[in-house]
């Protein structure tokens, strides 16, 4: 990615995580006091229109921050922006806010895991003392969302194979990033267990129902860069050739073909723009678990440069209904976080 669009990335991030409003409240309220401005309910992600945004808007920030810096015209101004946030006095009041028993499933898997991500990215940077404190600052709010997938992931009897914010394969990968680098053995064992039980024995995947019209995520590449994380490197080749038989037939190069966004001021439409950066990150993930003279390798790695380059463009775009969270995912796949 260039500098000037690393700068973009780190621009949005930095203009969206203090813009409150639109804002679209995802919560169950019981009472009038729940029925609050965005920066009362939860101080620290109160921004970037949703929840599960503003998280990631402040990974990108602390990511950038970490690996990137020259990505700012100040760094000084993003560190500032995590000073006001991170601090332990709001963190307390956004695990207060999801603790309440009606939100045992508030921003679950996709924002929690998006949190563990955040907690992630501070915990590499250990060699920085503010990253340092930051981290111990989201220690409630990290131990909050372990408490809540350790309760949950054993109950979920079957995977959500959604292209939006419940897809379960997706999240179970960041959530695996985090415990590999957390060093937490109990849920990385779980998330494997839960991984095998879902997807161990897929095959023939229903590649031409991809995409949905408001998909971000792919759901059947989703599960594979879920399943290079599980399986052994031979394994995972012999899964992969059974879930995609089909990659050299005119079905695969539909659906390996970058989505178009009708509309790009449609919140909803403007999902495929994500699509596009998701699916590039995912077949590099495929890619990077794949042998060098695997038959897939060729039709894998022109759809991934085709993703990339199309994502990316999206990037130019003014509609708030995208850039709210597009440079995250601009962030993710430029740095190559989901790949070790």
């Amino acid at each position: 990615m260039s500098l000037s669009a690393l700068r973009r990335c780190a621009a949005l991030a930095l203009a969206n995580v203090t813009r409150e409003y639109p804002n679209h409240l995802l919560l169950l309220a019981t009472s009038d006091a729940d029925l609050r401005p965005p920066r009362q309910l939860t101080p620290a992600f109160y921004g970037s229109f949703d929840w599960h945004s503003a998280v990631h808007a402040h990974w990108s920030l602390v990511r950038l921050l970490r690996l990137a810096p020259e990505s700012f015209e100040s760094s000084d101004a993003a560190r500032e922006v995590l000073r006001a946030h991170l601090t332990a006095d709001r963190i307390e009041a956004e695990r207060e806010f999801a603790a309440r028993p009606e939100r045992a499933g508030w921003e679950r898997p996709y924002g929690l895991a998006w949190l563990l991500q955040l907690c992630g990215e501070l915990r590499e940077w250990s060699d920085d003392a503010e990253a340092r404190a930051w981290a111990g600052c989201l220690a409630p709010l990290e131990s909050l969302a372990i408490e809540r997938l350790l309760a949950w992931l054993p109950k979920l009897r079957a995977p959500l194979r959604s292209g939006e914010h419940p897809q379960s394969a997706f999240s179970m990968g960041l959530m695996h990033d985090w415990a590999r680098i957390a060093g937490h053995a109990p849920i990385r064992s779980l998330l494997e267990e839960r991984a095998l039980a879902f997807h161990s024995g897929d095959r023939d995947a229903p590649i031409r129902y991809e995409p949905s019209a408001y998909d971000f995520l792919s759901p059947i590449l989703g599960e594979a860069d879920l399943m290079r994380r599980v399986l052994p490197p031979s394994e995972f080749v012999t899964w992969l050739d059974r879930l995609l038989p089909m990659l050299d037939s005119e079905d695969a190069r539909r659906w390996l073909t970058p989505a178009v966004v009708a509309d790009p001021s449609d919140g909803k439409l403007a999902h495929l723009d994500g699509l596009n950066l998701s699916r590039a990150w995912m077949l590099e993930g495929v890619l990077s678990a794949l042998p060098a003279r695997h038959h897939a390798r060729p039709r894998l790695e022109e759809a991934a440069l085709a993703h990339r380059t199309t994502g990316l463009e999206a990037l130019a775009g003014g509609e708030y209904a995208g850039t709210h969270w597009l440079g995250s995912f601009a962030v993710y796949l430029e740095t190559r976080r989901g790949l070790t």
